[in-house]
């Protein structure tokens, strides 16, 4: 993360003697990015935090992806995904994937287990619902229209507080603001749309007890479960710049033009071949004769996903889009605004809508769930008449 943070107690110098009240050491953790070579954290544990009493293999089900043949834009429904009782993590059933980034979505009304992605940094959206997130690093309260980054392989699971709606955007590696965003030192840059004051992180340890503590971990070879022997969350204290973090969407400052500003004005992070881009209520093109709907355009190196969780989306109106919907319009397709949209538009001070976006640089597959809530005539809507 761009800036330093602290919570509980930490020794005054760090790699040195830290000693719990009994007399025994505290044990150091050190996580961090690329080696030792970008951003970390020190945390104290009471237990040795390599002390696992067991290993398994875990076979989660298998979900098949499918290439987008033949080659057309898609309309996925994901509230016809509510299948009943779920959990955030096991829960979870994707829809798009490559090798980059796996998108996915969940109605949580239960506990996760605890969870590790050793594989890739996590965002998380909360489209509906409130949650919070235990964390070695402590605890985040998080709700509607919040996005929430968990690095790689941090101990962690998701209690919903009633049902929780969550788009989940897994990557193979970080996620974090984009580096145009941020000085050579890491803050905050004075034309960003966010900044420091709008990220929210934990502010104290979370304790919990308790032995034979299963831990589910997805890694590059597969997933395993591992029973530690003490409870991970057992952290007294820790610091640097390497932690879970939230931001809401409704702290997103729009940028706005007197003609129409293309999507990267709406970049909120990037990660490895793909970035995230927030949709929100602003003004809209202020020139004289400004057409405040997208232009048609082919990104020739993309593909773009948008999910659609909020207000009114002037430029799908008469295609089907509704709340919760996603399209995917693939590399190798023209797209734009429905038929109609361009002169109803013209003369709009305002739009009233919310929409996430993930712009991927290698080709998107569908997963099976994903293709049994599409909506097939999508394709075909802009060969309707206004």
């Amino acid at each position: 993360m761009p800036y330093y943070r602290s919570a509980g107690e930490i020794p005054r110098k760090r790699h040195t003697q830290f000693r719990q009240p009994d007399g025994g050491l505290y044990a150091e953790e050190l996580m961090g990015q690329e080696g030792f070579s970008s951003d970390s954290s020190l945390l104290y544990h009471r237990y040795p935090p390599t002390a696992i009493a067991a290993a398994e293999t875990y076979t989660p089900p298998s979900i098949a992806q499918t290439p987008n043949l033949p080659l057309k834009p898609r309309h996925l429904r994901t509230h016809k995904l509510d299948t009943g009782p779920a959990d955030a993590v096991l829960g979870r059933q994707p829809l798009l994937a490559n090798g980059d980034v796996r998108i996915g979505y969940v109605v949580a009304d239960q506990p996760s287990p605890l969870y590790r992605d050793a594989v890739g940094d996590e965002c998380l959206y909360v489209e509906e619902g409130t949650a919070t997130i235990e964390t070695t690093f402590g605890s985040l309260d998080v709700g509607t229209g919040d996005y929430v980054v968990i690095p790689t392989s941090v101990v962690h699971r998701i209690v919903p507080h009633g049902a929780v709606r969550l788009l989940t955007i897994e990557a193979t590696g970080h996620i974090g603001p984009p580096k145009r965003y941020l000085s050579v030192r890491g803050q905050f840059l004075e034309h960003a749309p966010y900044c420091e004051r709008d990220q929210r992180a934990p502010t104290e340890p979370l304790q919990r007890t308790g032995t034979d503590v299963e831990v589910y971990v997805k890694h590059r070879a597969g997933w395993t479960r591992h029973v530690y022997a003490q409870h991970p969350f057992d952290v007294v204290g820790w610091d640097g710049c390497l932690y879970p973090w939230a931001f809401s969407i409704h702290d997103f400052e729009p940028i706005t033009g007197r003609v129409h500003q293309p999507p990267p004005v709406h970049q909120t992070f990037e990660g490895p071949n793909f970035v995230v881009c927030s949709f929100v209520p602003r003004k809209v093109d202020y020139h004289p004769l400004a057409i405040p709907v997208p232009y048609n355009h082919h990104n020739v190196d993309s593909d773009e996903m948008m999910f659609y969780t909020g207000g009114n989306y002037e430029a799908r109106r008469g295609s089907g889009i509704e709340q919760g919907s996603i399209s995917l319009h693939p590399s190798g397709f023209t797209h734009g605004p429905q038929p109609g949209a361009v002169e109803r538009a013209i003369g709009a001070e305002a739009f009233d809508e919310l929409a996430v976006m993930v712009d991927t640089f290698r080709p998107l597959e569908l997963c099976d769930p994903g293709l049994a809530v599409e909506d097939t005539g999508y394709a075909w809507t802009w060969n309707r008449s206004p």
